[in-house]
């Protein structure tokens, strides 16, 4: 059978398991801790509970992602038009429009081939062995065959096989990142915790999961869920339900062209209709419509709106966001919503000290920070009481905080391996998890020195007395405060002290660690990145309203969301515990003003994106881990970490930070509206262009004048006027205002704001100027007047296309050079055109006339009409925004 098509059934009971003990663990399984699991019976349960895999859901074939290229109507359309071309003769037009078709089908089907590759590295991340114990001996056997129950081993440097809850853990820790997002190393032991199914997984302490990695120690558990029951199992159940979401420019394009092929057709019928009627022949006319038909579509619209995306993607790949979906640039400029992790996003991702707090009276900035005595003797501490050390490379390598402890005593001046000589370590108690605190113990030139760090609380509990204040009460209550206030302010806290023994001291831990004096407090923090806040500022003019997602505690979520502007106070603050329990209309009230969720899991993530969805927002959603791939894919666009992220995330999202920062996120934004304010102009350019050319043939018979441009005029037109200049818009820069605008809503048309009813105004004033030229012209033979109405119509465009670049800035104060691929586009279109009037070969292929001087300069005088038209319309624009704006700022007068 092929194991995608089998259910997985659920394990002997789905349980909180962190709140059994470990014997009851054991005994609901049916297993023993010491044997295992005899051969047979592991046997029985894999066929029971399946294999211990992530089961893929079955791929869509190469042919049907091929063939669902080609189902958009926008480019059956095209199809069909590339049809009609080769009816009527127009073969060069009808390979273009299949060339296109073709082109665009191809990128889309690799888009589609790459995103199928998500569950595949999902899959790939389990372990591949794994230690367990069966019929009372030792065994490595695939992880895929581990089962609910078996006993499993596991070492420092190994995949965790199964979720297991823990037996033995001697110093175990385990890197979470992959499920939590956050990258310190968590501590593990055996006892059982208080607690529902609701716990998040991060605080679960007593359970390790199915790809996580074992970073120190070694441990013994049980095997409690395997293949899609553990929570990696569950988080690809939620990846593979994600459903996919059209891009903005995709709904667009899709009513665009069903609205398109409506007027082609009401045109073409009306045009057949008014011929057969006044006499033509009806096989002449059916062929003049559908010629018309052909000439109306735009068939480089969407091979141009490709490459102005591609080249969009090209300009944020410069600024290290690597697009792997060309649609999502367009959709960050529709982003009203930014989801983003705390680690490594906001903040640097590296633990620093900010803050002494000496003999726990005054808390000392470490950037202006003065080493006195007793501050010296905390940073000695500090130093030597640290396991930190340099890799072969000669860089300081170790657990975070111990390296950042490390570095604010060498910044202070204090030398290690000095300090190493002159007070050599003899002995030392680990940290561990039950204790948490750290000793060692140091030979001075007459006595012994133990120095200890750890949580305030169990270290101050220790002490009797403060560094510099012999004689003094020792007062509990004020130093737990003062810890508790650095606690308060975001800070990962440790207290440190030390005791000097006359000779080498005992090796019992309570012996060792009593009687201490208090040095002082060290306060670290992963700092935000420099330019966070700007960003954030600049997302909240735009109109973009940033919300920290995380795993971390919520009192130090709120402290780096306060530093960047995302959250000032504690009601902005919102856990996952309490998430868990509210019900989806709660949820939808609580996006509102909730902007950090603390503490959060997968499928929280998940839900949270979608109570900012149903309310009309397009969300981005950023994450580096395997927990953060369902729910990228869940929101509008996906952002994954470039340094940090798993192939998932990056397999998962449409856009990778190669940078990892969130001031790339803002400017990944700014050039998506910049990109779809390309599109826009290049549809208001292209389809003027279109409206005029179709106006110009379909109304000349109306006042007695005969059709003034032949097929062959009309497909040089289309092929001159559309290609280059069109492609060139995608090079305009952003104007000044675009992150001073809203965001775009979700429903907005295409033609919002004007634009429809521009096109046409601005249409039927070339239609007028070209056939005002061929009235003009008649007098003369039928080469010259129709050379001077198809030089007219394709200079007017090559003004219009030059006034467009702005909707409200005019040319002259942009620079003709700021847009320097335009500039050269139109010039060489015009030299191409100057080239079908003037050189004697294109002279016959397009049955044109060499100009004198003044009939060209004839028309190119009538042609700059249409760029003073544009260019008069933005300065009626900018008095009339002049005066609102003075109005505003003066109500009174």
């Amino acid at each position: 059978m092929n194991p995608r098509d089998m259910q997985h059934p659920a394990p002997p009971e789905q349980r909180a398991w962190h709140a059994e003990t470990a014997e009851s663990t054991i005994e609901r399984f049916g297993t023993d801790a010491t044997r295992g699991l005899d051969t047979a019976e592991a046997a029985r349960r894999r066929a029971v509970y399946g294999r211990n895999e992530i089961i893929e859901t079955e791929r869509r074939r190469i042919i049907t992602m091929l063939i669902e290229q080609f189902k958009d109507f926008m480019i059956l359309v095209l199809l069909a038009a590339a049809i009609v071309s080769g009816l009527v003769g127009d073969l060069e037009d009808a390979l273009v429009i299949v060339t296109i078709v073709v082109l665009n089908g191809t990128i889309g089907f690799f888009q589609d081939f790459r995103a199928e590759h998500a569950m595949a590295e999902l899959k790939r991340l389990a372990a591949f062995h794994a230690s367990v114990v069966r019929d009372g001996h030792p065994l490595t056997i695939a992880a895929a065959e581990v089962v609910p129950g078996d006993i499993v081993l596991l070492e420092a440097g190994g995949a965790v096989p199964a979720d297991l809850r823990v037996i033995e853990a001697p110093q175990l820790r385990v890197s979470e990142a992959t499920l939590t997002g956050e990258a310190a190393p968590v501590d593990k032991h055996p006892q059982p915790l208080t607690g529902d199914a609701t716990l998040p997984i991060a605080d679960r302490t007593n359970m390790v999961y199915k790809g996580t990695v074992v970073t120190y120690g070694r441990a013994r558990g049980v095997a409690v869920a395997t293949g899609m029951n553990t929570e990696l199992g569950k988080i690809a159940a939620l990846l593979e339900s994600a459903p996919a979401l059209q891009t903005p420019l995709q709904q667009r394009l899709s009513r665009f062209g069903k609205q398109l092929a409506i007027a082609i057709l009401a045109i073409c019928a009306l045009i057949f209709v008014f011929g057969v009627s006044s006499g033509e022949p009806p096989i002449l006319m059916l062929l003049t419509a559908l010629s018309l038909a052909v000439a109306a579509i735009p068939e480089a619209l969407p091979a141009v709106v490709t490459m102005m995306l591609a080249l969009g993607a090209r300009s944020m790949a410069q600024r290290a966001a690597l697009v792997r979906r060309l649609p999502a640039v367009e959709t960050l400029g529709s982003v009203s919503f930014i989801c983003t992790d705390k680690t490594g996003t906001l903040t640097l991702n590296a633990m620093r000290v900010v803050e002494v707090c000496p003999a726990g009276t005054q808390r000392l900035q470490t950037a202006n920070m003065g080493v006195d005595d007793i501050t010296g003797q905390l940073l000695r501490a500090v130093s030597l009481c640290n396991d930190a050390t340099y890799d072969a490379s000669g860089k300081l390598a170790g657990d975070p905080t111990e390296v950042a402890l490390w570095e604010v005593a060498a910044d202070a001046g204090i030398d290690r391996s000095a300090l190493d000589r002159s007070m050599p370590r003899c002995t030392e108690m680990p940290f561990d998890s039950v204790r948490k605190r750290m000793t060692t113990v140091h030979r001075a030139e007459d006595s012994f020195i133990a120095y200890t760090k750890g949580a305030p609380e169990t270290v101050i509990e220790r002490c009797t007395s403060v560094v510099g204040q012999d004689g003094t009460p020792f007062d509990t209550t004020t130093l737990t405060s003062m810890a508790g206030a650095m606690a308060a302010d975001g800070l990962r806290v440790l207290a440190v002290a030390m005791r000097r023994w006359p000779q080498k001291p005992p090796a019992d831990t309570d012996e060792l660690e009593c009687d201490l004096t208090l040095l002082g407090f060290i306060g670290m923090l992963d700092p935000p990145r420099p330019e966070a806040a700007g960003a954030v500022a600049l997302c909240r003019q735009a109109g973009i309203t940033v919300v920290m997602i995380t795993g971390d505690h919520p009192i130090t979520a709120l402290a780096i969301a306060r530093s960047v502007g995302i959250a000032s106070d504690e009601a902005q603050v919102m856990t996952g515990y309490t998430l868990g329990k509210l019900s989806d209309e709660a949820l939808l009230e609580a996006t509102q003003r909730i902007r950090v969720y603390a503490r959060v899991d997968p499928s929280q993530k998940i839900r949270i994106v979608k109570a900012m969805q149903s309310t009309g927002h397009y969300v981005a959603m950023t994450g580096d881990g395997v927990n953060d791939a369902p729910a990228l894919a869940a929101a509008n666009i996906g952002v994954a970490m470039g340094k940090v992220g798993t192939d998932v995330a990056r397999e998962a999202a449409s856009v990778v930070l190669l940078d990892d920062n969130f001031a790339t996120i803002v400017a990944a934004v700014r050039e998506g509206r910049r990109v779809y304010d390309n599109v826009r102009k290049f549809i208001r350019y292209v389809l003027t262009g279109n409206l005029a050319e179709l106006c110009a043939i379909a109304l000349a018979p109306l006042f007695g004048l005969p059709i003034p441009l032949l097929p062959i005029q009309i497909l040089w037109i289309n092929l001159l006027t559309d290609g280059l200049p069109g492609l060139a818009l995608a090079a305009e820069p952003a104007e000044p205002t675009i992150m001073q605008r809203p965001p775009r809503p979700p429903d907005d048309s295409l033609f919002a704001h004007g634009l429809w009813q521009y096109i046409v105004r601005i249409g039927i004033a070339i239609a007028a100027v070209t056939m005002g030229t061929q009235w003009f012209a008649m007098g003369l033979d039928d080469a010259h007047w129709r050379t001077m109405t198809f030089t007219v119509l394709a200079l007017s465009q090559m003004g219009h296309v030059l006034a467009i670049r702005s909707g409200q800035t005019s040319i002259f104060t942009q620079g003709l050079l700021s847009n320097r691929p335009l500039a050269a586009a139109v010039a060489l279109t015009v030299v191409l055109q100057l080239a079908a009037i003037y050189v004697p070969v294109l002279n016959n292929i397009l049955d044109t006339a060499p100009l004198s001087a003044p009939e060209l300069g004839f028309c190119i005088l009538v042609s700059a009409l249409i760029f003073v038209l544009v260019e008069t319309e933005k300065w009626i624009i900018r008095r009339r925004l002049a005066s609102v704006s003075a109005t505003a700022s003066f109500p009174n007068q």
